[in-house]
């Protein structure tokens, strides 16, 4: 989830998921619970102040690479502007549909795992995917050169 191996994370994780071992319900998936964990840990390592410190200096090494290949450091750039723009439409949608769209893309589960998850029909399922998609194509259309 970080680009690379990072073993203090990694341990965080461990220690969270040792922590919290009692809120983890033996009827969901116990790879999903973890995910979860980690996903978030790795959140607020992304929004900590060592991380952003390794981020400048891993942006001028970048750029540097990015002169030599094909992919311009413009164009890494716009790349990350799409991802940041696409994660922060998702982040905007109304809770039910934001749950769904981050269990079907972002844990890849299948429509009959969130059904159970969430304790809804197949059918809800499949709504709330439809519609989150149809508000993310909206908010995102510029995107794709359309207007908004």
């Amino acid at each position: 989830m970080t680009g690379s191996y990072n073993e203090d994370l990694e341990q965080e994780v461990y220690l969270k998921a040792l922590e919290k071992q009692e809120t983890y319900k033996e009827d969901g998936k116990f790879f999903a619970w973890i995910k979860t964990i980690t996903q978030n840990l790795v959140k607020d390592y992304f929004k900590s102040s060592y991380f952003q410190v390794m981020k400048t200096k891993s942006d001028i090494y970048e750029e540097k690479i990015s002169n030599e290949m094909t992919l311009s450091a413009l164009e890494i750039q716009e790349l990350k502007e799409r991802q940041k723009a696409v994660l922060k439409a998702v982040d905007s949608l109304p809770k039910k549909l934001k749950r769904v769209i981050e269990l079907y893309e972002f844990e890849e589960l299948s429509y009959q795992e969130i059904a159970e998850e969430l304790s809804i029909s197949v059918g809800t399922v499949k709504s709330r995917l439809f519609n989150a998609r149809e508000i993310l194509n909206e908010k995102l259309s510029y995107l794709k050169g359309e207007n908004k």
